[in-house]
């Protein structure tokens, strides 16, 4: 039997769906482009998928996988970044006395999936599920700096960093932004890199302008990055 086909075919078909929006978001017409299914078939099956929220929709009303994908991934003890990303995190908070966290990308929008928040003290809380945005931040700028050209002149529409200062990112692997997201909020995130090094999550800390300064960087850089090499070492060695 080929690998590709179980023998179930409507199975198979909303597999060959989830698959194809790992690459990221799909209109219903790039669905039935990619997967080669009927276009009433992959609507119907899209939809279904979605009432199970193993798929959403963005801001464009684009399909994307959901949540329900990292929840079982997580119930199964298969999400290898998030089981060592609390210890982690709590290390940076650490190091850095800030507030850590983790985001991933979902659509239009970053997903944060783990943090470790500052204990005492004025900081900057994200809790766990929040959904930020993917035009500011410095999270948003690693998320966006190493998509491919196309997606990174779509993601520049509207936001308040550059293509220059994207080029900047990729070039030192750390990014940085002093009110960006929010006034008076500082922040210095790097890059966490899963298979092929692609960039599957970004890594940061942020807290207050008056303890971070309008060059986060030079103070923790280099410990966020240190960190986001440990993650994706984890990553690649799991």
């Amino acid at each position: 039997m080929d690998k590709k086909n179980s023998g179930v075919g409507v199975l198979d078909k909303a597999v060959a769906i989830l698959s194809t929006l790992e690459s990221g978001p799909h209109s219903l017409a790039e669905l039935v482009a990619a997967t080669g299914i009927a276009r009433p078939t992959a609507h119907r099956l899209a939809v279904a998928l979605e009432f199970h929220r193993l798929v959403t929709r963005d801001l464009h009303g684009r399909f994307v996988l959901g949540l329900r994908s990292g929840e079982l991934a997580a119930a199964a003890g298969e999400d290898r970044l998030l089981a060592v990303a609390a210890p982690a995190l709590a290390a940076l908070r650490d190091a850095t006395g800030e507030s850590a966290q983790l985001y991933r990308r979902q659509g239009d929008v970053r997903i944060c999936v783990a943090v470790a928040e500052r204990l005492s003290g004025l900081r900057d809380s994200v809790p766990v599920g929040s959904a930020l945005t993917m035009q500011a931040g410095s999270g948003a700028q690693i998320l966006l700096a190493w998509e491919d050209s196309e997606r990174i002149h779509k993601g520049l529409t509207n936001a308040r960093f550059t293509a220059a200062q994207l080029s900047a990112v990729r070039r030192r692997g750390w990014a940085q932004s002093v009110g960006e997201r929010e006034a008076g909020v500082a922040s210095v995130s790097a890059p966490v890199r899963g298979p092929n090094n692609k960039v599957i999550a970004a890594v940061g800390i942020s807290g207050p302008m008056e303890r971070l300064g309008r060059q986060p960087g030079r103070l923790h850089a280099a410990a966020v990055a240190a960190t986001a090499a440990r993650l994706s070492e984890h990553i690649a060695n799991s």
